[in-house]
């Protein structure tokens, strides 16, 4: 039995067979594809490099439709050279509405980023965030058979940096609250421990749970202070929270259900996981003890890997049909739809911290690929594809204004 628990991870629930039907009637609600502002940019004077990265992260930071045509822009950006210095102007219509100064010695990508998450909060105040330019995106790739390592990119998919380097399974990877660490499950001879690592260079990683069996599901408290887990040191796989700055484990459940895939609400004081103890994998919601659990409703058969955003909406996969598909519940309205309509298998939605984008993992045959769907325009763009099958995406979170 241990054999079989130690092959846990979120995708245990795939091989589960489907042994009861969805409890009411869930409607599923389509939402009519919104639009968004249009922007021209006319580029940087001299400067392709730059010219171009400003025009890339405008077009993926998922706020604006690029025009070529500057007579009936909603936005329209311009810039010039002033000696060693760039100035940006941000025009509504025809109104100026701001203007930033920078630095022209400084690195095209980087100061791309910095222009356009001006423009995306000057634009955008209710957007609450800051710097979404420069929020990453970890995931991992497999190698070879068995082993596969966490990486990090940027949300246009450029600017690939590997961060672990082991020849085991290593999956599953979930930022801190601040984006300084990754949290991930490393596969060993003897089982499967939860390591952290930091992101920024030379880094240092330390083991947080190695308890008997799986030590999967690493999903930290929006104030950083516990860890949400699924163990099995009994060989019941249950769900835990762990305490990250002072020494606590707590169960939260206990029975022959196999949980999986937690993460937490934005106020940290309820906990979404998965789990069979209904038959078919299903979402349910209970608080950090356990108690008051609720059965969410979801479209298709199954409902798998939640993402909570931070504005309250569930994300998740749903099988319909025999593939799964990204669908979101919005627990204020009741209101359950599918939000990608595009053939494959979507799975593993991580909500950006713009919550209204998730980034996923799309399968074709034996080809795997990240994607970003924005749940509001229905909108897909490919993100990464490599000689390599992808999984596990996790977006970062941003600094908050």
């Amino acid at each position: 039995m241990l054999k079989n628990l130690l092959a846990v991870s979120g995708a245990f629930f795939l091989a589960l067979s489907p042994l009861s039907r969805l409890e009411g009637r869930i409607i599923e609600i389509r939402k009519k594809a919104e639009l968004n502002p249009t922007v021209y940019f006319s580029g940087v004077p001299g400067n392709p490099a730059l010219s171009k990265e400003i025009q890339t992260f405008l077009g993926v930071c998922g706020w604006f439709d690029i025009t070529n045509r500057s007579d009936n822009a909603d936005y329209t950006i311009t810039a010039e050279n002033s000696g060693n210095r760039i100035i940006i102007r941000l025009i509504h219509g025809k109104k100026p509405i701001a203007a930033w100064s920078l630095p022209a010695s400084a690195n095209s990508r980087e100061l791309a980023k910095t222009a356009v998450d001006a423009i995306i909060e000057r634009a955008f105040e209710q957007l609450k965030v800051r710097s979404f330019c420069r929020s990453r995106i970890a995931f991992t790739a497999e190698s070879a058979p068995g082993i596969r390592n966490v990486f990090v990119c940027d949300i246009d998919g450029g600017n690939v940096q590997q961060i672990t380097n082991y020849r085991t399974l290593n999956v599953e990877p979930n930022w801190s609250p601040d984006g300084r660490t990754i949290y991930f499950s490393k596969y060993n001879r003897s089982g499967i421990s939860i390591v952290e690592t930091t992101v920024a260079t030379p880094r240092r990683s330390r083991i947080i749970s190695s308890s008997r069996g799986i030590n999967t599901g690493a999903a930290v408290s929006p104030d950083g202070s516990m860890m949400a887990v699924i163990l099995s040191p009994d060989h019941q796989v249950d769900l835990y929270c762990l305490g990250l700055k002072r020494r606590e484990r707590r169960r939260l459940t206990r029975g022959i259900a196999v949980e999986a895939s937690p993460c937490w609400s934005p106020d940290g004081q309820k906990i979404a996981f998965v789990s069979d103890r209904r038959g078919n994998p299903r979402i349910f919601i209970s608080d950090t003890y356990g108690r008051n659990t609720q059965l969410i409703p979801s479209i298709g058969n199954d409902a798998v890997t939640p993402a909570w955003s931070k504005d309250g909406k569930i994300a998740y996969a749903a099988r319909i049909n025999g593939n799964y598909t990204i669908a979101v519940y919005n627990p204020a309205t009741g209101e359950n739809r599918r939000v990608v309509e595009l053939p494959g298998n979507w799975e593993s939605p991580e909500w950006a911290a713009d919550n209204r984008q998730v980034v996923c993992k799309r399968t074709t045959g034996k080809n795997s690929a990240l994607y970003v769907i924005d749940t509001r325009t229905g909108k897909t763009r490919l993100l990464l594809q490599t000689s390599s099958r992808l999984f596990d995406p996790s977006w970062s979170p941003c600094a908050k204004k």
